[in-house]
């Protein structure tokens, strides 16, 4: 075989162990232009091979920086110079207003940029061919050995030596590469018309699909964009009830699914008898009731229930829970009035839950017995 068309020796290890010593003795003879294949990750290679960072980052950091400057050059011209509008007094470049912006910029230019020039510069994407493509070295290392390779470019290669240094390794299985002509007569294809008029093609069709999804195609029925379908938007004008209303009671009798009325209707002697508070009081139970009543009760009974309105007189004084009569209702008399109501008070059924209900009423029992203790409560 032509030795210019030499690509590189390869040598084949047996374990992790073997192949970490071999790149540290490879390293150790001055070769620099060498990699080495495995399985799977194998921790200490980089320390073994003392990789240098990879000059991919750099790319990354000028991509990035040119995001930053040009996202923040574009706002200023947008906001100072081309389009000047005061928003919200702030100046015409409020620079913390425009970090997201400028942010989200930095971030999309250095992380696609940095994967385009991975692709195209450094895999010099769309060439795919390698010489160690097909090889038996490749299928090793991509099953259950470990290789390493030095390539020809490297300023020490002598085949002879490596493969001496090699055997010295005790590598069981040390292979000369060869490039195939073709691949030497290979030139970066980024820029053939060919690839180009796939890339013009792929954008054409892209484009096309697309206009035509949003012009065309989502208009075809039965399918219809909500914005248009035949409905009533809440709190508009119908046009076909006679009463012009868009929003409509539930037809009565109608019960919605999951929902168990509230049995004892206008009977709240019947809610006195039957019903009994479901919960036990704990520290949770009296915390939920008191939030409930001070947000819903306590506007018109005042905080601890004596009737002490916050309203200042705006509506009739409201009685106070704290008297012998509401002392000795029972829970279920209580739970019947926030319910349905009683006098000018409405239902809150809609604003606290039937649960929430029967921790309120804990809650008021509490306060009951705080304004009402009896010498033995504080034994």
């Amino acid at each position: 075989m032509d030795k210019n068309l030499l690509f590189a020796v390869t040598a084949l290890f047996d374990t992790p162990g073997e192949i970490l010593h071999a790149a540290g003795e490879v390293r150790k003879a001055g070769y620099t232009k060498y990699d080495v294949n495995t399985p799977y990750p194998v921790h200490g290679m980089d320390k073994a091979m003392k990789l240098k960072p990879s000059t991919l980052s750099y790319v990354a950091l000028v991509l990035g920086l040119t995001g930053t400057f040009s996202a923040l050059f574009f706002m200023w011209w947008v906001s100072a110079i081309n389009y000047p509008l005061v928003i919200g007094g702030k100046p015409y470049f409020s620079l913390p207003a425009f970090i997201p912006i400028t942010f989200e910029v930095t971030v999309l230019l250095a992380s696609i940029g940095t994967v385009v020039a991975m692709l195209f510069i450094y895999f010099k994407l769309p060439n795919n061919s390698y010489p160690l493509h097909d090889t038996e070295y490749m299928r090793s290392v991509s099953s259950d050995k470990f290789g390493i390779v030095i390539l020809s470019k490297d300023p020490l290669f002598d085949e002879d030596k490596i493969v001496s240094l090699f055997k010295e390794l005790k590598s069981g299985n040390i292979t000369s590469v060869y490039y195939d002509a073709e691949e030497i007569s290979l030139t970066h294809r980024v820029f053939e018309p060919k690839f180009l008029s796939f890339l013009a093609v792929v954008f054409i069709f892209t484009s096309l699909m697309t206009y035509a999804s949003l012009n065309y195609i989502l208009y075809w029925q039965p399918f219809n964009w909500m914005w248009f379908q035949n409905k009533v938007i809440p709190q508009s004008k119908s046009t076909y009830f006679s009463d012009g209303f868009g929003m409509r009671m539930p037809v009565e009798g109608t019960v919605a699914r999951g929902f168990v009325p509230y049995p004892y209707k206008g009977n709240q002697a019947a809610a006195s008898k039957y019903l009994i508070n479901p919960l036990v009081p704990s520290k949770e139970v009296l915390a939920k009731g008191q939030d409930k009543f001070n947000t819903f009760c306590s506007p018109c009974h005042g905080y601890f229930g004596k009737g002490d309105s916050r309203l200042r007189g705006q509506f009739p004084a409201p009685p106070s829970l704290q008297s012998e009569k509401v002392r000795n209702y029972k829970d279920g008399d209580i739970y019947h009035i926030i319910t349905e109501g009683q006098n000018i008070m409405p239902s809150y059924a809609k604003q606290i839950s039937r649960e929430e209900r029967w921790a309120v009423i804990h809650y008021l029992r509490a306060l009951q017995r705080s304004q009402n203790a009896k010498e033995s409560d504080v034994k």
